[in-house]
């Protein structure tokens, strides 16, 4: 588990970027698949999820999405079995653990310590692509915040140098703003997209000059992410998930 050095100074939040290790999964699952979408056995998912709630001292179930790759957020006052379908999450309710799950798309995690308002979001480069960052700022600043006391954070995601993509990805961010050239770079006739970089501009234009950056890479093995980009490479029919939560105590 990675912890932003940012959220940490805080003592009445707990939060976590979990890797892919000290769970009870097998085989392309091995061990801390937390993908309640996978194909992986239901039992081992719920056992791997108690064990990340014990590590953020969760003592409710954690509420995830059905992630759509969407730019929707729900704002949550309270535990409820309905499936929420969409990308985000906003709360400040005590002991309300919200989570989102990944594998090579950016978790981003948001706090705002005057409000006290946690955030999370799903962002893929669809999610970016819609603003997902924008839409969650909307959503603490309803909520009375002020764009200088939130922070954000980037979790593990794919490194530009493994996010390979085609021509016409590139052309659709290029009809969005001619300045997202500097996201790309062609490495021998390849084209090589920067989610990281992308989402961290879209954080600096919705006002966010607090972004701390988690730079690890989930497609490098060493590094004990699942990534769905490195499962096809192996022609694996499905992929673990990794989780990153944040709870307000």
């Amino acid at each position: 588990m990675i912890k932003s050095k940012n959220l940490q100074k805080f003592k009445n939040i707990n939060h976590g970027f979990f890797d892919n290790l000290g769970g009870v999964s097998n085989g392309i699952y091995k061990s801390l698949n937390c993908g309640i979408g996978s194909q992986d056995r239901k039992k081992n998912v719920t056992k791997n999820l108690k064990i990340v709630s014990k590590k953020i001292g969760v003592k409710k179930n954690i509420v995830l999405l059905h992630q759509l790759h969407s730019n929707k957020i729900f704002f949550i006052n309270k535990i409820s079995k309905k499936k929420l379908l969409g990308d985000g999450l906003v709360t400040n309710v005590k002991n309300i653990a919200i989570g989102i799950l990944t594998a090579d798309c950016a978790p981003i995690l948001f706090y705002d310590p005057k409000k006290n308002i946690i955030g999370a979001a799903h962002a893929g480069w669809r999610g970016a692509y819609k603003k997902i960052e924008k839409k969650m700022i909307s959503k603490f600043k309803k909520r009375g915040s002020k764009l200088n006391d939130i922070l954000a954070v980037i979790g593990p995601c794919i490194s530009q140098k493994n996010y390979e993509v085609k021509n016409d990805f590139k052309t659709n961010f290029l009809k969005q703003s001619s300045q997202n050239i500097k996201y790309f770079k062609i490495v021998n006739n390849k084209i090589y997209f920067d989610l990281k970089g992308y989402i961290f501009n879209q954080l600096k234009k919705a006002g966010i000059n607090n972004i701390e950056t988690i730079k690890k890479d989930t497609f490098n093995p060493k590094n004990n992410f699942f990534s769905a980009r490195r499962s096809f490479k192996k022609k694996n029919n499905d992929y673990g998930r990794n989780i990153s939560i944040i709870m307000i105590k």
